[in-house]
C-alpha cells in the first residue's frame, strides 16, 4: 500500500522541520510532497540540512494558492500510483499522530474521503481566536445550509483520499486556489455519490510564524460557497 502525503506551505520553515521529523519517525513508509510557495529561501534551506528520506521537495516562485498545490500533489500522486492520499497543514495545526485513525477509518469503511472533523463531538479546536472561529462556523453553516450534505467540516484541510475520488476530480478544471477549494472538491465528490466520512481531530492553533490566511481570503471564500452552488458541475 502507497500512501502520500502533501503539504503545501508558505513561510513554515519555523514549523515544517518539526512536523516532517513526527511523521517519518511515526510512519516510515509514508512519503511527502512539499510544495513550497515561500517568499524566502529559509524552508527551503531547513529542507536541504536535514537531507530527508521519502520527501520530494519542490519550490515554485510564486504563491500559487493551496488549491494549486493540493492539485500539484494528486497529478504527483496519480503519475506514481499511490493507493491513498493525505493532505494536511503545514503549521502543525494538523496532529500527524492522527494519520493512522483516519488511515483505519477510510480502509474500514470503505470511505472515497475522510476528513478529520473540527466539529464532531469529539473534537476540539484549541487557540484559535474568536474572529477565526465565528468565520469558520459561518462558513460551515453556509455550507449546511446550501448543500444539505451531512458533513460537519466542509473546510478543514485534514483529509485522506482514495485514488479514486483523486482521479475524478483531476477531471475538473476547479478555479478556487485558495482555501474555498477544500469546499468545492468535497462537494464535486459528494454529488459524484463518492462516500465520504469524518473523523474527529484535535485542531491546534500555530505556536511559530503568522497565518497565510488573509482577511480577504476568509471573506472570498464565504462568498465562493455562494458561487459554488450556482455553478453547474
Amino acid at each position: 500500500m502507497k500512501i502520500l502525503i502533501i503539504i503545501p506551505a508558505y513561510n513554515e520553515d519555523e514549523n515544517i522541520i518539526k512536523l516532517i521529523k513526527i511523521i517519518q519517525n511515526e510512519y516510515t513508509n509514508i512519503q511527502i510532497i512539499l510544495i513550497d510557495d515561500s517568499n524566502n529561501f529559509l524552508t527551503k534551506q531547513n529542507i536541504e540540512k536535514y537531507k530527508f528520506s521519502n520527501l520530494k521537495y519542490v519550490k515554485r516562485d510564486v504563491k500559487l494558492g493551496r488549491g494549486s498545490a493540493i492539485r500539484y500533489g494528486f497529478e504527483y500522486s496519480t503519475r506514481h500510483s499511490f493507493d491513498y492520499i493525505i493532505e494536511m497543514d503545514a503549521d502543525c495545526s494538523h496532529n500527524p499522530n492522527e494519520i493512522k485513525f483516519l488511515l483505519q477509518k477510510i480502509m474500514n469503511g470503505n470511505y472515497d474521503l475522510v476528513i478529520g472533523s473540527r466539529y464532531l463531538k469529539k473534537s476540539k479546536i484549541v487557540g484559535w481566536p474568536l474572529k477565526r472561529k465565528i468565520f469558520s462556523r459561518l462558513a460551515n453553516f453556509l455550507a449546511q445550509i446550501l448543500f444539505g450534505f451531512d458533513i460537519s467540516d466542509y473546510t478543514n484541510g485534514y483529509r485522506i483520499y482514495s485514488s479514486r475520488s483523486v482521479n475524478e476530480l483531476l477531471k475538473y478544471e476547479i478555479k478556487n486556489n485558495g482555501f474555498i477549494y477544500l469546499t468545492e472538491t468535497l462537494i464535486i465528490l459528494k454529488k459524484k455519490k463518492y462516500s465520504i466520512g469524518e473523523y474527529p481531530t484535535v485542531f491546534n492553533n500555530r505556536k511559530f510564524g503568522n497565518s497565510s490566511v488573509q482577511f480577504k481570503e476568509i471573506i472570498n471564500s464565504l462568498l465562493g460557497i455562494f458561487k459554488i452552488k450556482f455553478r453547474k458541475i
